[in-house]
């Protein structure tokens, strides 16, 4: 039978219950790799698995995998019951662990407290902390009890096990002393040390263990799950801002329908103060959007007729009528939860072999404890002294915080990055970004704003005056379907505070020339300019024409007033994004297919050196290979399908999020907001995640390190081992949550200069 072609796979999420290390993780991952042709990519902090495999293996069998691994497994919910489960501030099993917390600790602290304060040791008190503690090492300890058993069927161990064992060793230790050993005497006095007791003759329970452990992780893994779920307030904001339901208006009126019934085409109503439904088109009235959840932007933007909107994005102005472009999984908002997901299963190259580690990891602190256990007691000691010793090991090497390390910190740094309007798509492009040292850019529609714009206006000194000479110019051209006319009537409107242009009169459409008609008492014409220019505006036009501004020339009752460039021009943020690039160590080029004039003006706002223009695809692609040569690790950015093949081609490719899809497909990271300025806090947003991973690592592996050969030795009791355990894995969390909060920094680039030209 022949093979399948690879552009047949299919890639199924699961969510996988169950897991509470590394070693799960990596179970998981073996299991479902012993099925042919299966891939399995888990997410431990997410509880997600992304599973690549052809056709011929289904889901079924992939649950079937998972489960032989002592996990559960299912399908994703859909995504309306995702919203609704979204809504529920607290889901039903966190509140069920939050309740076996409560009565845990309600019944493990008088034990701790008589056991470790002798002075409050009354007479049979071993025996009141003996029934207190059942309860807690049967049924607090319960999920731990059950998750061994499930992977001793399997053959399989896992932090699970190791506290299991190490509360039923301590509970069943302290049981056999106390009726059988002298231990339940009336009149018992036991101290308490921060070492295990290793001296002869004295009656010692291990209650406190016995409580302590199931105590201190029920607890740490209840913080640890709050704390994780911080990560992912980035996914769970953008489900939140999805709309439930839409506004449709149509010829019977206007009806209230769910967002699965809304239909391409249909017209909906945005009031204000409501979210736009959907990606769409206004088609009547005008208002500011607020765009500031989807793309980060952070000041409204104005929309009227003909003007695109986001779904998820906040009308703040009037009222709108915007027709649907998309719906469903094709809207922009959850193109961007998608790649948030996806990035969010990734992994950085550090946690691989974490993973690997954590996989024979329990298996020899197993060994370890066994180990101790028959050292201690060859020793000569106690057996209660060899076995708190054997307990301690088999409680304080947990290899949780090898497990979160890195996906915490990926998808706090993943969400945050989307909430600053930067989409990256996985690990790899995460560490691509920290290690790119050389970025080819574009210039139309990323360095520039990909429309025509005026940029300068130089009107004679003894004219009408500027404001004047616009609001005639601008009303004339309303008349005007050319990109130059409407560039100089919007331009119009803008300088003067959105006043209501006049009407025009007579209007005449000069084919290769310009327009004309009568504006008031005046008489208009917007030309191409002539040879009699008054000297005012003749000194004025080789400027223009040396920075390829197309100009033209407002002439009023036969005296020409002023002259307009019109130009394609510079993003907000260009000119601090290129000098922020330069101070992280980035050297900027500029590629692109205009000529060499337009070019050149660019580069000299922007302070680019290498210039290349006339670029064709195949020349920037072949300019990225020649940079790659020359050691250098490159990033493209671009907006249009002639980037794809260079975007591809790069170490990393970066597209604009107002540009193709063919661009944002071959693209590892997506600036959402448009805003090239994006990049650089994309750069120093990857170095700060990179930096917390390893940290995290170093942190995850130096406590083992430490901790374990401690315990052996008998340098550490039980109840402080599970603390510091727990404890281990909040700090990992902890460390990773501080990039929930990160903010890009806008003091590292100069100031643009006060005076800029907008660029061709």
């Amino acid at each position: 039978m022949a093979a399948e072609p690879a552009s047949l796979e299919v890639v199924t999420d699961l969510t996988v219950g169950g897991m509470t290390c590394a070693a799960c993780v990596k179970r998981v991952e073996k299991k479902l790799g012993k099925l042919d042709g299966v891939t399995a990519t888990v997410n431990l902090a997410t509880g997600r698995a992304r599973v690549s495999h052809p056709p011929r293996v289904g889901p079924e069998q992939l649950i079937a995998a998972v489960e032989q691994a002592g996990c559960t497994a299912a399908l994703p919910e859909p995504p309306r019951a995702r919203r609704e489960e979204h809504a529920d501030d607290e889901p039903a099993e966190p509140r069920q662990e939050r309740d076996r917390l409560i009565v845990t600790a309600l019944l493990a602290v008088p034990v701790l407290v008589l056991s470790m304060a002798p002075g409050t040791q009354f007479r049979n008190w071993q025996w009141l902390c003996f029934v207190l503690s059942a309860p807690v090492a049967v049924w607090g300890a319960w999920p731990f009890h059950r998750r061994a058993v499930r992977g001793v069927r399997h053959a399989a161990a896992t932090m699970d096990t190791l506290v299991s064992l190490g509360v039923t060793a301590s509970f069943s230790w302290s049981a056999y002393a106390l009726f059988l050993g002298g231990a339940g005497a009336p009149g018992m006095r036991m101290p308490f040390s921060l070492v295990p007791s290793t001296s002869h003759g004295v009656a010692h329970l291990y209650l406190e263990a016995a409580v302590g452990v199931p105590l201190f992780v029920l607890a740490g893994r209840f913080l640890e799950a709050r704390a994780r779920r911080g990560t992912g307030a980035a996914l769970r904001s953008l489900a939140r801002i999805a709309a439930k339901e839409v506004s449709v208006r149509n010829a019977g009126g206007e009806r209230l329908v769910p967002m699965e019934e809304l239909r391409v085409g249909q017209v909906f109503v945005v009031r204000p103060g409501e979210r736009v439904a959907t990606d769409g088109t206004v088609v009547e009235g005008s208002s500011a959007i607020d765009l500031a959840l989807v793309t980060g932007e952070s000041e409204p933007v104005e929309a009227g007729p003909g003007d695109s909107v986001v779904g998820g994005a906040v009308n703040v102005g009037g009222l709108l009528l915007v027709q649907a472009t998309a719906v469903g999984a094709d809207i922009q908002l959850a193109r961007v939860t998608r790649l948030v997901t996806e990035a969010q299963a990734g992994k950085e190259r550090a946690q691989r072999l974490a993973d690997t580690v954590a996989g024979v990891f329990v298996p020899v602190v197993l060994a370890l404890a066994a180990t101790t256990l028959g050292f201690w007691l060859g020793a000569g000691v106690e057996p209660q002294a060899a076995i708190t010793a054997c307990v301690a090991v088999l409680v304080v090497a947990c290899p949780c915080a090898l497990g979160l390390a890195t996906p915490t910190a990926l998808m706090a740094a993943t969400g945050r990055g989307a909430e600053l309007g930067v989409l990256v798509k996985g690990a790899e492009a995460l560490e691509g970004l920290q290690h790119i040292d050389a970025v080819v850019l574009d210039k139309t529609g990323t360095l520039t704003s990909g429309h025509m714009s005026v940029a300068k206006v130089t009107a004679v000194p003894d004219g009408l005056g500027t404001e004047a000479v616009l609001r005639l110019a601008g009303a004339v051209e309303q008349g005007s379907e050319h990109p130059l006319g409407r560039a100089v009537t919007a331009y119009a409107g803008r300088i003067l505070s959105g006043q209501r242009l006049p009407d025009v009169r007579d209007f005449v459409a000069l084919p290769g020339r310009g327009v004309r008609g009568a504006v008031e008492e005046y008489q208009v014409e917007v030309l191409v300019p002539d040879d009699e220019l008054p000297q005012a505006l003749a000194g004025a036009l080789p400027a223009a024409e040396a920075a390829a501004h197309t100009v033209v020339m407002v002439r009023v009752d036969g005296r020409a007033e002023a002259l307009i460039g019109i130009g394609d021009v510079l993003r907000p943020g260009s000119y601090r994004a290129v000098d922020r690039l330069r101070r992280l160590g980035v050297r900027p080029v500029l590629a692109t297919g205009d000529g060499e004039v337009a070019a050149r003006a660019v580069a000299a706002e922007l302070g680019i050196d290498e210039v290349h223009a006339r670029c064709t695809p195949e020349g920037k692609g072949a300019l990225v290979r020649e940079l790659q040569a020359e050691g250098h690790r490159v990033a493209v950015v671009g907006d249009g399908v002639n980037d794809a093949a260079a975007l591809a081609g790069a170490d990393l490719g970066i597209a604009m999020g107002s540009g193709t899809d063919v661009a944002i497909g071959a693209a590892d990271v997506t600036l959402v907001r448009g805003d090239i300025e994006a990049l650089a806090d994309a750069v120093r947003l990857a170095r700060t995640a990179l930096g917390t991973i390893r940290t995290n690592l170093a942190w995850a592996f130096g406590y083992n390190v430490v901790t374990v050969p401690l315990a052996m030795v008998g340098l550490l009791n039980p109840m402080l081992a599970a603390a510091a355990m727990s404890a281990s894995s909040l700090l990992v969390v902890g460390n990773s949550l501080r990039l929930r909060v990160w903010q890009p920094s806008r003091a590292s680039g100069r100031k643009r200069p006060p005076a800029p030209r907008s660029m061709p």
